[in-house]
């Protein structure tokens, strides 16, 4: 295995170490390696478009792929200059993965938008990018984004242009526009993370950010070159989007999108398609052993299973291998960091999967530091976990104060997650320092929810807090205090948060409080409301 823990193998007396040995940074921009495969690799398939049925329909190799996507590109660069920004708001279809490379040979900045997104979620993300174009589909899973999008775009002057990505005269126009230089620092993707303020923050990532994070993270899965991916995680996310596309590009191997997640269609596709590896969160592990149970397939070509945003339990590691024949790597990280920061290696046993998020990613310093005095702690004592490397963000978007917030002077990455570290470098997660969300691996912060709740005049004042949930980890509830007089009617306060906010936000519980538990300073012990939450259904 390449790599090593600090020094070598020597024990760690302090919770500081990196794994950086054959993790070499390299100077590389995604259309650039999308060219150099097209040279080296141009027959080898690069693209293959998963049908929700779990069949497969148009496919590309890397010579096509590079073809349209500079078809795409030299289209763009005739109506937008290089570092505007354009967003793409769809599911995982092959249109999303054609405009992320052609974005990135225009050096145009590429946006990242959620497709469960409503109205008041997709006019903040246009507005605070100040993304000159929109790519989306009419539809998906009920949400009439093209509907959305029009009524967005009338009070958005700088939205230039709205297209529709599978109106294929739409999407490409005149190529004969010139494509620029593109600098491995330069703005690649601008994704958006929930913010403990209420809306989110808009995460720029580079070229060499995005490009890196996702060549080591094959490096650590030992994966071979060629093996084919299936595109389980959202594009938006950088799961998806970065260590899925990326990675892929990288190991020379074909991405196979999922428009949504369907067990029985995935299980499909990786039989069909020879799937070597894919990622996901713990709860699309689930249903696919158990869909496998129900129906087996041949399995025989799957070896890694990348599996983040929630613990995972060994049980389900043994069943991923038993069952799916494949081996789990853990993986921890955050959009700041592009997004890897931990990952488990392919030998890690049973209790180290389920106990741990791995040990440092390749190229990435990793140290558990005293929040209060910012001093590396001893091993095996808790402090807030922080990273640096050459993934880290270049920065949140138009906001200089919450990027020296989250990124010291030194280039250490503040998590906000608490945790470990073992004398081995392995690292635990304890608790949160802010107080995120992490339902079924996606990160909610609550004051996004309560800003939208506050807003109806049934409520005073509200605490929305994650509690447990067997099947996502956790659940949002809503604890309210209403005004004088107005009824408890837990139907209009969630048809109110639906038509302001994507459904995986929206509380699943609801509680009506006459007082809040309080700390001396009169703000609300969201702990507290934890505790007595559990102790209810407990008793």
């Amino acid at each position: 295995m390449a790599g090593n823990i600090a020094a070598g193998t020597r024990r760690l007396d302090k919770a500081l170490c990196d794994w950086f040995a054959g993790s070499e940074v390299l100077d590389t921009t995604i259309g650039g390696l999308l060219r150099e495969q097209a040279a080296t690799n141009g027959r080898g398939e690069a693209l293959v478009e998963g049908l929700q049925d779990g069949t497969t329909g148009r496919r590309w190799t890397y010579a096509e792929l590079l073809h349209d996507a500079e078809r795409l590109a030299k289209g763009l660069a005739t109506r937008f200059q290089p570092g505007e920004r354009i967003a793409v708001w769809g599911p995982n279809i092959p249109e999303w993965v054609l405009v992320e490379y052609a974005a990135a040979l225009a050096g145009l900045t590429l946006v990242t938008v959620n497709p469960a997104y409503q109205k008041r979620e997709l006019d903040y993300v246009l507005r605070q990018s100040t993304s000159v174009a929109l790519f989306l589909i009419e539809e998906f899973r009920g949400n009439p984004m093209a509907r959305i999008a029009a009524e967005v775009a009338e009070d958005l002057p700088a939205l230039r242009e709205v297209i529709d990505m599978r109106d294929e005269a739409a999407l490409f126009t005149d190529p004969s526009g010139t494509l620029p230089d593109v600098d491995t620092n330069d703005p690649a993707q601008i994704q958006y993370t929930s913010g403990t303020t209420g809306f989110p923050k808009g995460v720029v990532l580079s070229h060499r950010n995005l490009t890196n994070n996702a060549r080591l993270f094959v490096e650590v899965g030992e994966l071979p070159p060629g093996l084919p991916t299936l595109g389980l995680t959202p594009l938006f996310h950088t799961m998806g989007c970065s260590m899925g596309v990326l990675g892929s590009l990288q190991s020379g191997g074909a991405y196979c999108p999922l428009p949504a997640f369907e067990p029985k269609a995935a299980l499909d596709l990786i039989a069909a398609e020879k799937i070597g590896w894919t990622i996901c969160v713990p709860t699309m592990a689930v249903a696919m052993v158990a869909a496998q149970k129900a129906e087996p397939r041949d399995l025989s070509f799957m070896k890694r299973l990348g599996m983040g945003g929630a613990m995972v339990a060994p049980e389900l590691a043994r069943a991923v291998r038993d069952v799916l024949g494949a081996d789990t790597l853990v993986a921890y990280g955050q959009t700041e960091s592009s997004p890897l920061i931990t990952t488990g290696r392919p030998d890690d046993d049973f209790e180290t999967i389920s106990t741990t998020i791995g040990q440092p990613a390749l190229g990435c310093e990793v140290g558990i530091f005293d929040p209060e005095t910012g001093d590396v702690v001893q091993c095996g004592e808790v402090g807030e976990i922080r990273c640096r490397s050459a993934s880290t963000m270049l920065g949140y978007n138009d906001d200089p104060e919450a990027t020296a917030a989250a990124v010291d002077p030194q280039g250490w990455l503040h998590t906000g997650d608490l945790g470990t570290m073992d004398d081995q470098g392995y690292v635990r997660i304890t608790g949160r320092v802010k107080e995120m969300i992490i339902r079924g691996g996606e990160n909610l912060f609550p004051a996004e929810i309560e800003n939208v709740l506050l807003e109806h005049p049934a409520v005073a004042e509200c605490a929305v807090v994650g509690v447990p949930d067997e099947v996502l980890g956790e659940a949002v509830a809503a604890f309210v205090r209403l005004e004088d007089g107005a009824d408890f009617d837990t139907e209009a306060l969630r048809a109110h948060c639906r038509e302001q906010i994507s459904p995986q936000k929206c509380p699943a519980h609801w509680q009506e409080v006459s007082e809040w538990p309080l700390t001396g300073s009169g703000k609300i012990r969201k702990f507290k409301l934890r505790e007595q939450w559990e102790a209810a259904r407990a008793g």
